[in-house]
């Protein structure tokens, strides 16, 4: 008896299937994806901005338990959110001088109105707003679904 793709098909597109859904928003915004004769396309979420003050931590809060578990290290580049999921990347800019930071959401907060963000003490150095202690920044995130 002679086997050839024919018979091995449906088994093929599925393992194909498989692979793309455990690679999971690992493709590019549009990118083609081939499944069971059906050419698709996957378009990354879009990018969310949000605008208004942010702030950062005092170094009295040092080594204490962030909401997330994690102890607080001044020197990290993370960050307190309201909403955000803990783990997502944010890139916050500082609107008066366009310096941008990446930081990583591990901490509930601010709880100060008009508050958008309260970073770690390595953010705001690298935003330079350290001085004055608060800063009109724009934050830009993907949303997960």
């Amino acid at each position: 008896m002679k086997v050839g793709f024919q018979t091995f098909r449906p088994v093929y597109f599925a393992l194909v299937a498989a692979s793309a859904l455990s690679l999971n928003g690992c493709f590019r915004a549009s990118s083609p994806l081939i499944i069971q004769d059906r050419l698709e396309t996957v378009t990354a979420p879009a990018m969310k901005i949000e605008t208004g003050k942010a702030s950062f931590y005092a170094d009295e809060l040092a080594g204490k338990r962030t909401a997330s578990g994690e102890p607080y290290q001044p020197t990290k580049l993370t960050a307190a959110h309201r909403t955000l999921p803990f783990g997502t990347i944010v890139e916050v800019r500082n609107l008066s001088n366009g310096r941008t930071v990446s930081v990583r959401i591990n901490d509930r907060g601010p709880f100060v109105n008009g508050r958008v963000i309260d970073l770690s003490r390595g953010a705001a150095q690298a935003l330079n707003f350290e001085a004055r202690g608060v800063c009109e920044a724009e934050l830009r995130y993907t949303p997960v679904s």
